[in-house]
């Protein structure tokens, strides 16, 4: 160790991790103020919802938010869906919930495709486009409805669900939204 020279230590220290990053926080870092932090990504005000079409089922996943959602357990994911034997079709929904005239409603609604092989296996194979889902999570933070792409049966268990879980969520949000979800049960 060099007594004399401590500045040559600092600066390797300094060189070795520079820039703020990106970071995900709950709650506001800053406390309002702008400062270090600012420009950060709050997930406070988003759900992900997991769309199960085969078994008429929707259910609420925050291990989603960070690819850890029960149905992403043990799944090897590509980006090839040719590449997914027997597949099942999952929807992973990202609402958002914000104020509107002081009344809570779902602001931003979108749905990214998700196959995961049925099978016992322990690894199974899976399809997910990572930047679908990264890009409609902020879609969905900026308000904007992106349905459009669902099957009508799975949009008629998504509707039900966003209704069932809040109704005056669902009476408040927007009317794209429930033309978006306006399907009949087959």
């Amino acid at each position: 160790m060099d007594l004399f020279d401590k500045d040559k230590d600092e600066n390797k220290e300094n060189k070795k991790r520079k820039g703020g990053g990106f970071n995900i926080l709950s709650g506001d870092a800053t406390g309002g103020d702008g400062g270090y932090g600012a420009g950060t990504l709050s997930l406070d005000n988003m759900t992900p919802i997991i769309v199960d079409p085969a078994e008429d089922n929707a259910f609420i996943d925050m291990g989603a938010l960070h690819a850890r959602s029960a149905v992403e357990k043990r799944v090897k994911f590509s980006n090839d869906k040719e590449e997914v034997p027997s597949p099942k079709l999952y929807w992973m929904v990202w609402v958002t919930v914000d104020h509107r005239d002081g009344n809570p409603h779902y602001s931003g609604v979108a749905a990214c495709e998700m196959l995961v092989e049925e099978s016992d296996n322990r690894i199974r194979k899976g399809y997910k486009s990572l930047p679908e889902h990264v890009n409609n999570m902020d879609k969905s933070l900026k308000g904007r409805i992106i349905l459009e792409h669902m099957d009508d049966h799975s949009k008629y268990i998504l509707g039900a669900f966003l209704k069932g879980f809040n109704e005056d969520f669902w009476k408040h949000s927007s009317e794209e939204l429930h033309q978006a979800l306006d399907v009949k049960e087959e």
